[in-house]
Order: C-alpha cells, then sequence, then structure tokens
C-alpha cells in the first residue's frame, strides 16, 4: 500500500463510505466495472481503472439515514446521509484510487466519468457541495489507515426534504450489505431499517426481514 502523501489534500487513495445499495459488494463493482445491475434500469459506464478495490471494511459514519425523492435506478426513496443527525450509521468502505473515486462519484451524480475531482475543499471543510442534486455534496467523514472517508449525500438536511418509501429491491440490497459487511443478523437488519424515516411506517421489521429471507 502506497505511503500516506506528503500533500493532505492529493491523496492517492480514497476509502469511498456507502451506506445505501452500494454497500453490498457485488453491486458497487458494476460502478468499477461498468455495466447493468440486477434489476437495475440503466447502465453504469464504470471507472477508467477497473480494478477491484484495494481493501473493503466495516465502518461507522457520523449522522442518520432517512429515505426521500425517488431513485432513477430502483424506484422509491433514496438512501441520504445526513451528518448533523444524531447517532451513528453503519457503511462500508472500499479503498480506491483517487480516480477511481472520482469516477464512481461521478456516476452518482449523473455524470460522465474521466475526470479527477478537487478533494482539497472536501478535505479542509468537512464538505464540498459539487452541485445541487442527490449525491453532489462530498462530506469527509475522517481517516482511515491514514486515508481519508469521504461519502456522498445531499447537500440539504433531513428537514429540507419530504420523506419517500424505499422500493422493495433496494431494501433488499441495502439489507444484504448490512448482513454481509457488519454481521448482523436478519432481525437487526429489519428493525434498523424500517425505523428510518421515510421506511418507518410503510415497511414493517416483519416484511423487511421476509424481504432478507426470501
Amino acid at each position: 500500500m502506497p505511503a500516506t502523501p506528503a500533500d493532505p489534500a492529493a491523496p492517492e487513495l480514497v476509502w469511498y463510505a456507502s451506506y445505501g445499495s452500494n454497500m453490498t459488494p457485488s453491486r458497487f463493482a458494476y460502478y468499477v466495472a461498468g455495466g447493468v445491475p440486477p434489476n437495475g434500469s440503466r447502465a453504469n459506464p464504470g471507472c477508467r481503472d477497473r480494478t477491484p478495490p484495494r481493501d473493503r471494511r466495516a465502518v461507522w459514519l457520523n449522522g442518520g439515514v432517512y429515505f426521500a425523492l425517488t431513485s432513477r435506478m430502483w424506484g422509491g426513496g433514496l438512501a441520504l446521509l445526513d451528518p448533523a443527525l444524531p447517532g451513528a450509521v453503519p457503511a462500508h468502505a472500499y479503498l480506491l484510487t483517487a480516480g477511481q473515486f472520482g469516477d464512481v462519484a461521478a456516476q452518482e451524480m449523473y455524470r460522465s466519468p474521466g475526470a479527477d475531482l478537487d478533494l482539497g475543499a472536501a478535505l479542509r471543510e468537512g464538505r464540498d457541495v459539487r452541485g445541487e442534486g442527490r449525491y453532489e455534496t462530498l462530506v469527509h467523514c475522517g481517516r482511515l489507515d491514514g486515508w481519508p472517508v469521504l461519502t456522498l449525500t445531499a447537500h440539504w438536511s433531513r428537514n429540507d426534504v419530504e420523506v419517500a418509501a424505499p422500493a422493495a429491491a433496494y431494501l433488499e440490497l441495502i439489507g444484504g450489505g448490512l448482513r454481509g459487511v457488519h454481521g448482523w443478523p436478519a432481525e437487526r437488519v429489519a428493525a434498523y431499517l424500517a425505523r428510518r424515516p421515510g421506511a418507518q411506517g410503510a415497511w414493517t421489521a416483519g416484511e423487511v426481514a421476509a424481504l432478507l429471507s426470501g
């Protein structure tokens, strides 16, 4: 593994932390290698460098997750992070090159990959609003093994947007990621997801557990 660079604003490697469907490695692989994921509605162009992540870890992020807007891939609400909410969020971090992270971020922002991101503002200020849409804000969540941990969310807070119920296939992916990465039993996963704003009142823990067992 490369040594941490002298310039902390231009790291060679970055941990991309996912708290949504990309927690499942098989789903995230489409952001790296490209293609249409099972049950998906659009193709991911993939990264310029299609090398798999160098490492991956179960991590926790400050804040809370809620579901809002409408996913163009799955239908139903999207998982979004509000770092200002109390609590901690289970996530899955992938160790990527800075170039790969830029390409993953571009795909999440519905832009064409191919350009590296300037991470300086996010690393200095803790966040960098790159656009007005979903997943267009970079959030610096700390460091792991000397490399920065970054995630993507919207620039608004939980109280600024109406919540929306997530689709079954989307919940199943997120739940599979939690089980595989954090080792949670299905009952704990179901209880966690059913309590998220947007899912709460639309999905019971029993219904989410049934998705996972199916």
